[in-house]
């Protein structure tokens, strides 16, 4: 069979199965068992048993459980509530204050949690009812909480990003700290736009109207300086070399269920609750991780890759056009499809052809990613747009489209700022990480 045979085939296959509804795990995996027997027969299927027992065993995948567990044990326990009132007294008496600061716990629980869903959800159902206590306008708060909710795939510690790296050899280290600093740039941008806004129009956003007393902001303080050194220290060890990530997630891990336990509030149910979410959330993620392995295992055999390769760069366009070319193929990915599946499927394409071309591998996976948020909030099928429909069930989606519509247009702009000075991030990433 023909590579362009093939790639038509198994890609035309895998949307076909994916718009029927099947999970994108087992559509990868199916399909990928059909073409190999087509190719090969039943012999084929060594090889791509083999593909998948090599991602087995990847000791980079054992950091997934033990970050999910991070964020789901925090995420659980009553520190995101106390996280959120520290931001709520904290947020001053601006109009718009009060968003800011869920803005900030957003940000702050994306860095604890590292997904878009435990942040989204969180946020959302504790920073909803103040808000709309103090008269804030519906939509412009839930498409600010969708839009600052993304940032749990790109603010470290990021499974995505542990998959980017397991996928191409790059530096988990660098590209953490890419991700932190695309991340807060993003935050940076919102909490402008949310400032501007909330200054031009009042009435979405009114002050909260009354002063908090030095004394009891500082109070709000204690209870979570010692979850967030923990995130913290996790992460530097990581940016700075002394630990692998894996190393780093395990002790992080283990402080965390400590200074919940020290709070008093580890019992049965809540190990019970925690183990589930976290086998579930990391079931998913590596039943993803082992479709598309033998996914593109069979589609490399059968030359898809090369193919591919030698089709971007025998195309007669300038190398930053490709570059650009590929930044909006994940873009509009990232409107269909799970952002792990894509990160496999993809970048054994993209990446070689990146690194040909003399690009800073960094600054593209970096860029990659957060296009990849930006699907979390695109129609038609974002993520975090469900996930605000379960906060406010009788918002119709069209509105929280409109909702989120400006934040999408605010992290392209972001985007597009690290794809012209690429030396915020080649730059950020090479002296702060060793």
């Amino acid at each position: 069979m023909s590579p362009e045979l093939l790639t038509i085939g198994m890609f035309g296959a895998l949307l076909l199965l994916i718009m029927l509804g099947v999970s994108l795990s087992f559509a990868l995996g199916g399909v990928a068992v059909v073409f190999t027997l087509i190719l090969s027969g039943p012999i084929g299927l060594f090889p791509m048993i083999s593909a998948v027992f090599g991602s087995m065993w990847s000791i980079l995948l054992s950091a997934v459980p033990f970050f999910v567990f991070m964020g789901v044990a925090l995420a659980r326990s009553t520190i995101s509530s106390n996280l959120y009132q520290a931001f709520y007294l904290w947020s001053g008496r601006l109009n718009g204050g009060l968003l800011l600061g869920t803005s900030g716990f957003a940000a702050a629980l994306s860095a604890m949690t590292g997904s878009c869903a435990a942040s989204t959800l969180t946020t959302g159902k504790v920073g909803m009812p103040a808000m709309e206590k103090h008269g804030y306008d519906r939509l412009f708060a839930l498409g600010t909480i969708g839009a600052a909710g993304t940032l749990g795939i790109l603010i470290p510690p990021s499974v995505t990003l542990i998959v980017i790296g397991m996928t191409t050899g790059a530096s988990i280290g660098r590209l953490f700290m890419g991700g932190l600093i695309a991340g807060l740039l993003v935050l940076a941008v919102i909490l402008v736009y949310v400032a501007l806004r909330s200054w031009i129009r009042p009435s979405l956003a009114p002050a909260l109207g009354q002063a908090v007393p030095i004394g009891q902001k500082i109070g709000a303080l204690r209870s979570v300086v010692v979850p967030l050194l923990i995130v913290t220290s996790v992460l530097m060890t990581i940016f700075m070399g002394l630990a692998t990530p894996t190393e780093a997630a395990a002790v992080g891990a283990l402080a965390v269920f400590l200074a919940v336990a020290l709070r008093g509030e580890v019992t049965l149910r809540f190990i019970r609750e925690v183990s589930h979410e976290t086998a579930a959330t990391t079931g998913m993620v590596i039943w993803i991780v082992f479709g598309a392995t033998a996914f593109v295992s069979v589609y490399s055999a059968g030359g898809g890759i090369t193919f591919m390769r030698g089709l971007l760069l025998g195309a007669d366009i300038p190398p930053w056009m490709m570059i650009v070319l590929m930044q909006l193929i994940a873009l509009v990915l990232g409107m269909f499809l799970d952002p792990i599946g894509i990160i496999l499927l993809v970048l054994p394409i993209f990446f070689p052809v990146v690194v040909q071309l003399g690009f800073d591998p960094i600054w593209f996976c970096i860029i990659f990613q957060l296009n990849l948020c930006i699907g979390y909030i695109t129609p038609p099928f974002g993520y975090n747009i469900f996930y605000l429909k379960s906060l406010s069930p009788r918002t119709p989606i069209l509105q929280l489209y409109r909702a989120v519509m400006p934040y999408v247009f605010l992290m392209i702009g972001t985007g597009v700022i690290l794809l012209l000075f690429p030396s915020i991030l080649i730059e950020g990433t090479s002296y702060l990480v060793r």
